[in-house]
C-alpha cells in the first residue's frame, strides 16, 4: 500500500472519529505501511493535511475544541451519527477509547494576542501600526464593532532625495503615504464565519486606502469564496502565523480614497485614533531637521514588535498561541 491507501484503509477498519496518532497506531499493528522517515508521524500528519487541501471527497476531519483534528470516511458519516459530528451528543460509551485517547484540552489564546503578531510582520514591511482599542471610545454602543478598525497601520514613500520628496510632497502630499485597515479575527472555519468577519472589515475600512481581514487559522474549503469576495469588494486577506515572518497574503486589497468624512467620526469617538493621525500629519510635515526624531516618537506611540525569533517564540509559549498548525 502507499501511505494513503494506508490511511485510507485504517479509517475503513476504525469506521468512527480517530486521530492522527490512533490512525498511525493502526497502520503499525496491521503492518499496512512501512515508514522510511526519521519521522513517521509527522510524515503521516503531514499527508492527512495533503488529502484534505486537494479536496479528497474520501475523507472528512471534524476540529476539536483543542489543537488537533477528528478524521473520517466520508461513507462512513451515517454510522458514526450527524449528532457526533456536529457536536450535539457526546460519543456512544463504545466511542469513549477515540475521545480518552486525544491529548487533554489545551489552554488557548485570544485574539488581542494576535495583534503584536501582525505587528511585527508588517514592520517587517516598513508599516507602522497601532491598536485601535474599541472600549477606549466615547460612544461604547453595540455597532462600534463596525466602525472601529482592530489596527491601524501608515506607511511612508521612501524617497531618499530630499529634492524629490519636497517636490512630491509640493504635487501630491497624499501619494507620500499609505493607510491601512486590519480587521483581525482568531480562526474563520465556516462560510457564515467568512461573511460576517469580512463585512465587518468592509465596514470598518471604508475610511483608508486599504482593508485586510486577517486571521490565524482559515478553513482551505473557504479558498475560492475569499477569491470570490475579494474580486467583489478588494478587502484583502492575511493568513497571521505565528512566527510572523512567515505571515501571507492571500489576496491583495485593492487601493481606493480617503474617506476624510469617516476619519472625522472615528478622530472625535476615539482618542487612540485621532492621536495615530496626529502624528502621522506631524510625520508628513516636519522639517528635515526633525524629521528623524518625529518617526522615533511615532514608533514609540505605535505598537511594540519582535526584535528576535526568541521573543516570538516565548511569546506564543506564554499565550498559548500554536507555534504549529493543527494536526
Amino acid at each position: 500500500m502507499t501511505i494513503k491507501e494506508a490511511i485510507l484503509k485504517s479509517l475503513d477498519d476504525i469506521k468512527l472519529l480517530a486521530n492522527y496518532l490512533e490512525i498511525y497506531n493502526h497502520i503499525i499493528e496491521k503492518k499496512y505501511y512501512s515508514f522510511g522517515s526519521k519521522t513517521p508521524v509527522s510524515t503521516l500528519s503531514a499527508t492527512l493535511g495533503d488529502l484534505i487541501r486537494d479536496g479528497d471527497s474520501r475523507i472528512k476531519r471534524l476540529r476539536q475544541p483543542g489543537e488537533t483534528y477528528l478524521y473520517y470516511l466520508t461513507k462512513n458519516e451515517s454510522t458514526i451519527g450527524i449528532e457526533v459530528l456536529t457536536g450535539a451528543t457526546e460519543p456512544e460509551p463504545e466511542k469513549e477509547l477515540i475521545k480518552s485517547s486525544l491529548p487533554p484540552k489545551s489552554k488557548t489564546y485570544d485574539e488581542r494576542s494576535l495583534h503584536k503578531l501582525l505587528t511585527s510582520y508588517l514592520k517587517n514591511t516598513e508599516i507602522y501600526s497601532k491598536t485601535i482599542f474599541h472600549e477606549l471610545s466615547s460612544n461604547k454602543d453595540a455597532n462600534q464593532i463596525w466602525t472601529h478598525p482592530d489596527m491601524v497601520g501608515i506607511k511612508f514613500l521612501n524617497l531618499k532625495n530630499k529634492v524629490s520628496r519636497n517636490f512630491l510632497k509640493t504635487v501630491s502630499r497624499i501619494d507620500t503615504f499609505e493607510l491601512t485597515s486590519y480587521e483581525l479575527k482568531r480562526e474563520i472555519n465556516s462560510d457564515t464565519d467568512l461573511k460576517r468577519a469580512f463585512f465587518q472589515a468592509v465596514s470598518n475600512s471604508s475610511w483608508a486606502h486599504y482593508g485586510y481581514l486577517v486571521a490565524f487559522e482559515f478553513n482551505s474549503a473557504l479558498d475560492e469564496e475569499m477569491a470570490r469576495l475579494n474580486r467583489s469588494f478588494g478587502i484583502g486577506i492575511i493568513k497571521l502565523a505565528a512566527n510572523p515572518y512567515q505571515s501571507k497574503i492571500l489576496f491583495q486589497a485593492k487601493l481606493k480614497g480617503l474617506d476624510f468624512n469617516t476619519i472625522d467620526k472615528l478622530c472625535k469617538i476615539n482618542r487612540e485614533f485621532e492621536k495615530f493621525i496626529e502624528q502621522v500629519e506631524k510625520l508628513m510635515t516636519a522639517e528635515d531637521r526633525y524629521y528623524k526624531s518625529t518617526e522615533k516618537e511615532l514608533q514609540e506611540f505605535c505598537d511594540g514588535y519582535f526584535s528576535n525569533d526568541t521573543e516570538f517564540e516565548i511569546y506564543c509559549k506564554e499565550r498559548y498561541i500554536p507555534m504549529q498548525e493543527p494536526l
